[in-house]
């Protein structure tokens, strides 16, 4: 090329151009992806609110766990039925007292026991407790007669009761329940 073709091509070449580099060396390695700040954030806080999640409901299971009521065992329930009728161990409702009494500790012998004792007459009953195989009751017969006994006096014959027969008859229930209860389970 002449001078002046030189001249012309410097003259329209930019500034900044530098020589063209060589072609070997114009060649690069792929580089793995640029990292982009911040893009770890949306799944750490996802994770961190899974985890919040999964702590509250397992700390309100526990509460939960911890707050169910027990249900009362047949004992316990017919212990608190007795404490009931306290109020009516007055010289007035005595007959009312008897009756009740009568009824609650009937009533558990039946699902204690699982023997028919409300539709029967105290006699009735005292005489197949004699001919049935329950150890447990038939130990006790002699409390459960008595006790029995005095309330059918107050229910069918008006027999009127003191306070002290009516504590009387309010413990030796008490007494029975208590000794022919279900040990308590764990």
């Amino acid at each position: 090329m002449n001078a002046i073709g030189e001249n012309v091509l410097a003259q329209n070449a930019p500034a900044s151009a530098a020589p063209a580099p060589d072609p070997a060396e114009d060649i690069r390695d792929i580089r793995g992806p640029k990292a982009v700040p911040g893009s770890w954030l949306l799944p750490a806080l996802l994770l961190g609110a899974l985890l919040l999640a999964a702590a509250v409901i397992l700390i309100w299971r526990r509460r939960r766990r911890g707050q169910r009521t027990r249900t009362p065992s047949l004992t316990e329930q017919t212990l608190q039925r007795l404490e009931a009728l306290r109020p009516l161990m007055q010289r007035g409702s005595a007959r009312e007292f008897g009756i009740a009494a009568s009824e609650i500790v009937r009533t558990y012998i039946e699902k204690r026991f699982e023997v028919v004792a409300t539709q029967r007459t105290t006699e009735e009953f005292l005489q197949d407790l004699l001919q049935a195989a329950q150890d447990s009751l038939t130990s006790h017969r002699p409390l459960l007669a008595d006790f029995l006994q005095q309330c059918d006096f107050v229910k069918f014959a008006g027999v009127s009761l003191t306070s002290q027969d009516m504590e009387s008859l309010f413990q030796s229930a008490r007494k029975f329940v208590l000794e022919t209860g279900q040990p308590q389970t764990a």
